[in-house]
This record gives structure tokens, C-alpha cells and sequence, in this order.
């Protein structure tokens, strides 16, 4: 069996020893010093940040921007005003849609999606072409959850339409299918469109270098990356976020202010109105120092050594069938269990502690068009163990006995 030498630093697992958590493309786990971060800020800085002129004020500010820093580096961003705080990634998408789309997108345009894309990364889109007068076309995906290439650049090469953005997931949630990002910028670009990437299920276990990769937006949460809920990470290249106007008004986002007009601060102040999730941007800081020090390519590694063991294991159940096997997958299999319905069968696995997710995962047009219901979802990381996998198998042969005998 594989040993899980980070598991110790997670306290929920002290808490509950027991507990089987394959549930992590919906939120990850905290280890202890994301935990601490955050009632330290409490503790020790709690003030508001870019306002105050007194010294727990500046201290406050200091450790929000070092935060900053900390993603600039993370992401080999070239700038840190091109990076944007959020309350996750559907607030960045959403900041994207609304400002992009107000001085890029008009009638004629069109926006890029796939069929695999969570709602979040799909809904802003096709309300901001609706209310544009735009096309939303939509990259098919295979029985196997493979991304159409071929098709992808059909539609970008649609003379019909100049394709202004598109909006791909670099992991799907639904299916673990790793999207070839390089390929989908290449092209994107040699058609004049933009890219946006969602990051919310690579970003702990994927190097991104937006440099090196071109990026124009990147978006993720916190929450999936071992940090707070409530926190996000926006990435935007420089020309489109001058370009672009303020999603939200109020305090801390202006540069000067009368009756009659506002000038705005330039980014990223200008996308961060309001007072920040100050002591949640500090645990996102921690999270940060956590996977720097554990390393994305071990947090990998383990995730799909776990893919590979799981994967042989479920393939053993009888009447299990497997939905979404790309050859290149991250720590994400979906799967049905013949005659028993995906949310019947999580409420049965609850009742062994094995925490795992049913149903259409927000992506309810991918489940459509592979014409089924919805799935069970086991998602990995880095504290998960092949020993929870084989529990996992255990109570699906128990479940097929049980649900058999009704």
C-alpha cells in the first residue's frame, strides 16, 4: 500500500480517522498551517488593508500584497497587478463575461466553449452572447471525454463569426480529462481570440506558467487548492484589464471621486472593491507555502498512481462501468453502478464514511449528451491512500448485494 505521509497534517482526519474523503474536485481539505494563517491574521492583523494610516493598518496591507506576490510567483506572472483577488472562480469567470464582453464582445461575435465545461464556466457565457447578440459554440466531446481538436479549430475558422473568447477548463470536473492547454491557446491565438482557463481543478497539482503559456486570463479557487473557502485567484494579462471597466464600485477601487464623475484606480485595485476576505487571503497565502513545500509534481504523482490503482480496482466490481477514460486524466473517475441510482449509492457509502460526490457535478449538458443521469464521482489528493480505494470497492460489492436483495 501507498503511505500518505501529509495526511498527519490535515486535522479534520484527527478529528474523524476514519473518514473516507474522496470528494476533493469539490473542495480540498486544509492542512493545519492554512488553519493557523488565518486565526493568526485574526489574532495579530486584523485591520484594513490600502486605508488605514496607522501601523497595524500597514502591517495588514503588507501581508495582503506579500500574498500577492506569492501567486505572481506561483503562476510566473509578469507583474503582480495582473493578478486579481476573488471569491473563487466563478467570481472571476463572471468578472471576465461582464468586463471583457463590454468593450470585445458585440453582435457577430461568437465565444468558445466545450461540452465539458462546469456551469460556471458556461452559464456567464452564453447569458453575456444572449444579452450581446453573440454565438455560443460549443467544442463536442467524445463517449470517452476526449476534447474534439479537429472541431475546435473548425469553429474558430468559422467565417460566419469572429470567435472573440474562449472559455476552456484545463481539468474537467465531471470527467478528470486533462485539456491539451498549449493546443487550445496555439490555435486560439493564430485566430485572434482570446483565452480564458480554469484552473480550479490543476491548480495544486499542475505547474501553470502564464508566460510561458500565453495565457490572456487564468482563473481558480482556494478552496480546491488546500486554502479557504471564499477566496480565488484571477489572473489577467495587462492590456485587457485596462481595457476593461469595473465589474463593481465602491471603496478602495477608486482614484479620485466628485458629484459628477469617478476616476478609477488602475488594476488590480480597480477589481477589488469593498473590504477583502482578509484573513482568508492569508490561509490562501499559506495554502501557497504548503504546496511549494510539498511540491505539485509529488502532489501528481500521488494522485495518479491513485488514478491507476483505482481504476483496476473498480474495474473488478460487476455492472460498473467507468464514464470518461481520455488517456491523459487527473485524479477524477466518474462511474455508474448498474440499477442503482448515483445519489442512492453516495447515501449508501455515507454510511461507511466514504465521502463521495453523485449526481451531474454542474455539468448537466455533458451528462445530457452522453445520455445518462448523472454519476458517482471519487476525486483524489494528496492524503487520500490505495487502502481507502479498496474500502471504497469493498462497499461497492456490499452495495450491489444490498440493493440487489430490495
Amino acid at each position: 500500500m501507498n503511505p500518505v505521509p501529509f495526511r498527519h497534517e490535515f486535522p479534520i482526519f484527527q478529528r474523524h480517522p476514519d473518514l473516507v474523503y474522496l470528494d476533493s474536485a469539490a473542495t480540498t481539505q486544509k492542512p493545519e498551517t492554512v488553519i493557523e494563517a488565518e486565526r493568526y491574521f485574526y489574532e495579530h492583523l486584523n485591520a484594513n488593508v490600502h486605508r488605514g494610516a496607522y501601523r497595524l493598518a500597514d502591517e495588514a496591507t503588507t501581508a495582503y500584497e506579500a500574498v500577492r506576490e506569492k501567486m505572481r510567483v506561483l503562476l510566473n506572472v509578469r507583474d503582480a497587478s495582473e493578478i486579481i483577488f476573488t471569491s473563487g472562480t466563478t467570481a472571476g469567470i463572471n468578472l471576465v463575461a461582464h468586463c471583457f464582453a463590454a468593450v470585445q464582445i458585440s453582435e457577430g461575435d461568437a465565444v468558445v466553449v466545450s461540452a465539458m465545461e462546469h456551469h460556471a464556466n458556461l452559464i456567464p457565457w452564453q447569458q453575456v452572447c444572449l444579452r450581446n447578440k453573440a454565438k455560443l459554440l460549443v467544442v463536442p466531446v467524445s463517449p470517452d471525454g476526449v476534447l474534439d481538436m479537429a472541431e475546435y479549430e473548425n469553429l474558430l475558422a468559422n467565417e460566419k463569426v469572429q470567435v472573440k473568447m474562449v472559455a476552456i477548463s484545463h481539468v474537467s470536473n465531471a470527467l478528470g480529462t486533462i485539456n491539451p492547454i498549449e493546443s487550445i491557446v496555439r490555435l486560439a491565438q493564430r485566430h485572434g481570440a482570446a483565452v480564458l482557463v480554469d484552473a480550479a481543478q490543476s491548480i495544486a497539482s499542475h505547474t501553470l506558467d502564464v508566460q510561458a503559456l500565453d495565457l490572456d486570463f487564468l482563473v481558480f479557487s482556494g478552496h480546491k487548492m488546500f486554502g479557504p473557502t471564499g477566496t480565488g485567484v484571477l489572473y489577467g494579462k495587462e492590456k485587457w484589464l485596462d481595457a476593461m471597466p469595473p465589474w463593481q464600485f465602491g471603496g478602495s477601487m477608486i482614484r479620485d471621486v466628485t458629484f459628477e464623475r469617478t476616476l478609477f484606480a488602475p488594476p488590480p485595485q480597480k477589481f477589488e472593491a469593498g473590504t477583502p476576505n482578509l484573513a482568508g487571503v492569508a490561509g490562501l497565502g499559506a495554502a501557497v507555502d504548503w504546496i511549494q513545500k510539498t511540491g505539485r509534481e509529488t502532489i501528481a504523482r500521488h494522485m495518479r498512481s491513485l488514478l491507476e490503482y483505482a481504476t483496476h480496482r473498480l474495474n473488478t466490481v460487476p455492472g460498473l462501468r467507468i464514464i470518461g477514460q481520455a488517456p491523459e486524466k487527473s485524479g477524477i473517475i466518474s462511474f455508474l453502478l448498474d440499477g442503482i441510482h448515483p445519489h442512492d449509492l453516495s447515501t449508501f457509502l455515507d454510511q461507511s464514511q466514504i465521502c463521495i460526490r453523485a449526481g451531474h457535478h454542474c455539468a448537466q449538458p455533458l451528462m445530457d449528451l452522453l445520455e445518462i443521469p448523472g454519476t458517482v464521482r471519487a476525486s483524489f489528493s494528496i492524503y487520500n491512500s490505495e487502502a481507502e480505494i479498496d474500502r471504497l470497492v469493498e462497499a461497492l460489492h456490499t452495495a450491489r448485494e444490498f440493493f440487489g436483495d430490495i
